[in-house]
């Protein structure tokens, strides 16, 4: 056992061994770092945790969020006391204090949590630096948004500003430095990041971010009439009203039960999405209403008048984002049903159905899938929602944060393959290749989930060197090739160059990744009459 002190009390970890085995870390999970929102704190903005007296144990992982989970479709057993994070350090008492990773975990704001089923600290604290992981709230109790000042939205990004807050008084207790702090996340957790780049709130509590398949452009990122969407939960559960109070009152005294997994749809086109591209609660542009909003202007405008936070940025997405469409049977037939599933909702939000139907035409026409039937219809809709889903949505916020002129941006693309594809590998029985969204984080976390070994010697065992390495030196240096050692230099990413690194076996560079995935959807925006 192991004691560190925290300014909120003591803290009693274990010293354990990498699976790898080839170095030890110390290991404090289940860390509250706020205090329990429940009862009539259900829905608020958090507050700080209060110290304790006595030594409490930080063994085991603290409870996750009252979820469903979306890929596994069930419920989770959670909890509404939930938010707790995970400190995972090779060295308590550093000669010098060690550079700090804290990840964000994805699952569409509605399920995942920072625990180590997924996000075993194995393979990055071997490279000497500090993971933090947490959970934040999810779902309609991270992101109801009544558009009052008590609850104006974000509440679950609230969350995770506190856990930076947290970390940045007491990292220096685990051997690490709290003026060196590296943000990085996956899908929403890639959105979580992004956002946390754009946020006032967040000024000063890191210095560098990676966004992994994620953006506040992606289709499922922004909410869609929030406070109506409210409403229309309240009337689902037994409550008509017009007042957000009562309102308020009401969805604070139902069971959290009756709260999971809810679908308050305000069109009917929503009953036909699916988690590719739509979630009922998610980030909201808060109405300033006197309380310190996480951002209270569209992310595009935020970027566009340079008030960004000052960190270096890593974004980057798979090869084949979308293969993780073909774990539900059902997504790629409903795209044969429905044409107005193909088109971006803010096109669908913002056109008329006859145009929107033409515009489908367009789209399905130069994905070459009008006829296509088997395994060739599979391939060229998953080529199609990748494009449309990740590919154009991330290189926006690139092309933003690069245009900025504030800060250093780089680009990747994420290609490597193995037996560590948990995901990718369903694409084989379609004959498609490539890495799909996920896989990239079997390279940096020891999924226990998974019961994936990594053997040294071995290919995989290289990738996931390789990779962890990349990601510890910009978290280190601020550079992921600061020297020849890789074999190759990571350009800077740049609107007239556009250079990206390509992470697959073998490093290498190149330039204008997916240059006409990009042309091709401005014009669908374009010819559509809606701005992109």
């Amino acid at each position: 056992m192991v004691e560190v002190t925290t300014e909120q009390g003591k803290l009693e970890g274990v010293k354990v061994k990498t699976v790898t085995d080839n170095c030890e870390y110390y290991s404090f999970k289940g860390i509250p770092y706020a205090e329990p929102p429940i009862g009539k704190l259900r829905f608020l903005e958090a507050q700080p945790i209060k110290p304790w007296t006595g030594t409490r144990k930080a063994t085991e992982h603290g409870p996750i969020s009252p979820q469903f989970d979306i890929f596994a479709n069930e419920k989770k057993a959670g909890n509404e006391d939930c938010l707790y994070l995970n400190v995972y350090s090779p060295d308590i008492s550093p000669k010098t204090p060690l550079p700090v990773m804290v990840f964000i975990h994805g699952g569409g704001l509605k399920c995942g949590s920072g625990n180590d089923d997924h996000y075993g600290p194995d393979f990055l604290v071997s490279h000497g630096v500090i993971l933090v992981t947490m959970n934040y709230r999810l779902d309609v109790f991270g992101f109801l948004c009544l558009d009052t000042k008590e609850v104006p939205g974000n509440a679950g990004f609230k969350d995770q500003v506190l856990a930076l807050k947290w970390i940045k008084q007491n990292i220096r207790k685990f051997g690490g430095d709290p003026n060196n702090i590296t943000l990085f996340g996956e899908s929403a957790g890639g959105l979580s990041t992004s956002l946390h780049v754009l946020s006032p709130l967040s000024q000063g509590l890191f210095q560098r971010a990676i966004v992994m398949s994620g953006s506040p452009f992606c289709e499922w990122a922004l909410s869609f009439e929030p406070r109506k969407r409210a409403f229309v939960l309240g009337k689902q559960l037994g409550l008509e009203t017009e007042d957000p109070d009562k309102l308020l009152e009401f969805l604070q005294s139902v069971p959290v039960e009756s709260l999971e997994n809810t679908t308050p749809c305000i069109l009917i086109s929503e009953q036909q999405s699916d988690y590719t591209k739509f979630y009922h609660f998610t980030a909201v542009v808060e109405k300033e209403l006197g309380q310190a909003a996480f951002i209270s202007k569209d992310p595009e405008d935020i970027v566009k008048s340079g008030k960004i936070n000052n960190v270096d940025v890593i974004i980057g997405y798979t090869s084949n984002e979308m293969i993780i469409t073909l774990i539900d049977p059902n997504i790629i037939p409903r795209y044969q049903l429905y044409d107005e599933l193909y088109l971006p909702r803010k096109i669908v939000y913002n056109s008329t159905p006859s145009k929107f139907l033409q515009i489908a035409d367009k789209i399905k026409k130069h994905y070459g899938i009008p006829n296509a039937e088997g395994n060739t219809l599979v391939q060229r809709t998953v080529k199609f929602l990748s494009d449309s889903i990740m590919t154009y949505h991330i290189q926006k916020l690139l092309t933003l944060l690069a245009n900025s002129g504030k800060i250093k941006t780089y680009f990747y693309q994420f290609s490597s393959q193995s037996e560590r594809n948990v995901i990718g590998k369903l694409g084989k029985e379609f004959g498609i290749p490539g890495t799909s969204h996920i896989d990239d984080l079997m390279y940096l976390f020891n999924a226990n989930i998974y019961n994936n070994p990594l053997i040294k010697g071995t290919k995989s065992y290289n990738m996931v060197h390789q990779f962890c390495t990349l990601f510890t030196n910009f978290a280190k240096y601020g550079n992921p090739t600061p020297d020849g050692s890789m074999g190759v230099t990571w350009p800077e990413y740049d609107t007239i160059h556009k250079g990206y690194l390509d992470i697959d076996e073998e490093l290498s560079s190149g330039t204008a990744l997916h240059e006409d995935v990009i042309q091709f959807w401005q014009e669908i925006y374009t010819s559509a009459g809606v701005p992109y």
